[in-house]
């Protein structure tokens, strides 16, 4: 009994440092992850701006000045082979009522049959949604391209023109880069999910797509040069395109 007794102190205090070091570790576990996701919004603002650079293959500006969301999944990967199931994570984007662009949300798309390019090799998408019934499926939080929101392959080069306006009918244009090409990507069959966890670790909870990307959260210090990006080129494309109107208006004019 009492070597019972005075083990007994000895038990408690192995337990506690046992537990210590599991709080550690769980700690860890959530840094790690909270870096993780903070590296994904760092890879979608560098994929924008990579592919904005390159004016004859970049996102046409029409698109851009137009655009309701933006989504930008970085290094999407094939999953499963022999099954030709893809998987990627990004975040999403949506102009709010007041003009301005949301918080970051993150997203996951998953399948697809389109394959991934070049051998299969990660690819970096890029989602732009068009009009207010793409954004109201994005808002949901679940959809599938192609069967719940109409999506097509994205015209590029800023100033194309051809056939921009046939394809800027359908809610959602998409694009894809592997290896340094960019074109557009038929992602018809993939199912674009809001991505829970990241949400959790990203605000410290979990909060629906709707109030994030309608502009009722405030963004983190992470997501500040993503947002600056989507800004940046957006408001270009609008610049661009009223130049463009008002020397057609003085051409006119004369």
């Amino acid at each position: 009994m009492t070597r019972l007794l005075s083990a007994g102190p000895r038990c408690l205090l192995v337990l506690g440092i046992c537990l210590l070091f599991i709080g550690v570790s769980w700690s860890a576990d959530d840094e790690k992850n909270q870096s993780d996701i903070d590296k994904r919004i760092d890879a979608s603002t560098k994929v924008l701006d990579e592919i904005m650079s390159v004016k004859d293959k970049a996102i046409p500006d029409k698109v851009m000045k137009d655009a309701k969301c933006i989504a930008v999944i970085p290094s999407m990967v094939k999953i499963a082979v022999g099954f030709g199931g893809n998987h990627g994570k990004g975040v999403a984007t949506c102009r709010t009522a007041s003009g301005g662009w949301s918080a970051p949300a993150p997203i996951t798309i998953t399948g697809g049959s389109w394959g991934l390019q070049l051998g299969g090799q990660a690819v970096d998408l890029v989602m732009v949604v068009m009009n207010q019934s793409g954004m109201d499926h994005l808002l949901s939080s679940k959809f599938k391209l192609g069967a719940d929101a109409s999506a097509a392959a994205g015209p590029i080069g800023r100033d194309a023109g051809a056939d921009t306006d046939i394809k800027m009918r359908s809610e959602v244009l998409t694009y894809s880069r592997a290896r340094g090409l960019f074109a557009g990507v038929d992602l018809n069959g993939a199912a674009l999910t809001q991505d829970k966890d990241e949400t959790r670790l990203l605000y410290g909870k979990f909060i629906p797509f709707a109030e994030i990307l309608g502009g009722k959260v405030e963004p983190t210090a992470a997501s500040r040069p993503f947002l600056s990006a989507v800004r940046k080129y957006s408001e270009e494309s609008k610049q661009s395109s009223n130049a463009g109107s008002s020397n057609r208006g003085t051409l006119a004019s004369n």
